[in-house]
């Protein structure tokens, strides 16, 4: 790819009346841009949890996934809501296509820890699929679950990952050239409440010992020190404001840099 693209991850949660971040997409995709997104869907997963009658529980910010629950995990996320996002792209004029981790062997995860069930950490990225999808002039959109590389057939084949450590793993294995968490906060918060426009790793690594960066926040800060290493830039921003995004890439708007 001549291009380097931006990784985004959209959290569910982003998505509301004033919501543009679709309309956004398709901006940067006519100025050229090579775009991967990764999106959310957990209040949808919970939603759909609940008609089923299956419990939600939640262990340090990541859901509990049984072998019922993993099934309502991939059904939302890598189907209704993939192509729902997929749709609205195309609809709104953009050339999309809905992808998984699975897909391709993007993701390679096994069982993080027995008591999350079949919650996986990312092992591999392969970015085959992913660069042909690009270089194809689409929008490649991803739902995080992930293939399952422990053999046998005790375990399913798919697991469950976070989204956002998904999101920082896709950026590093890409080169990415702009890692953007999108979600629905004004940034990183200091201890007295207030947006910090700007944390070097150090200055980071400080808030997250000291809990006040902690649960989703704390992921996706480590998910950017991850990246710093091969991602040009990485920023959390309120993908709730209009054009949050495009704000978020033309250096404008609010949210927090992280960086050298």
């Amino acid at each position: 790819m001549k291009t380097r693209p931006v990784v985004i991850k959209i959290g569910g949660s982003t998505f509301g009346g004033e919501d543009t971040t679709v309309n956004d997409l398709v901006e940067l995709q006519g100025r050229g841009v090579p775009l991967v997104v990764v999106h959310g869907g957990g209040a949808m997963v919970t939603e759909w949890l609940k008609k089923q009658g299956v419990a939600t529980v939640f262990a340090h910010g990541l859901r509990v996934t049984d072998s019922e629950s993993l099934k309502v995990v991939v059904a939302v996320l890598a189907g209704l809501v993939n192509k729902e996002l997929v749709g609205s792209i195309q609809r709104a004029g953009g050339k999309a296509v809905g992808l998984s981790g699975v897909d391709g062997a993007m993701l390679s995860a096994r069982v993080a820890d027995k008591k999350l069930g079949y919650v996986g950490d990312v092992t591999a990225v392969d970015v085959h699929l992913l660069e042909m999808t690009l270089e194809a002039g689409f929008i490649a959109v991803i739902a995080p679950v992930s293939r399952n590389v422990a053999r046998g057939n005790k375990s399913p084949p798919i697991l469950n990952v976070n989204g956002d450590t998904a999101t920082a793993e896709i950026a590093v294995a890409l080169s990415a050239d702009k890692l953007i968490f999108l979600t629905d906060v004004a940034g990183v918060y200091d201890k007295s409440g207030k947006v910090l426009p700007r944390l070097t790793p150090v200055e980071a690594e400080e808030l997250i010992a000291a809990g006040v960066a902690a649960g989703g926040m704390e992921v996706k800060i480590r998910g950017c020190l991850k990246a710093m290493s091969r991602v040009k830039a990485a920023k959390i921003v309120d993908g709730r404001k209009p054009h949050a995004l495009l704000d978020a890439l033309d250096g404008k708007g609010q949210g927090t840099t992280i960086g050298v």
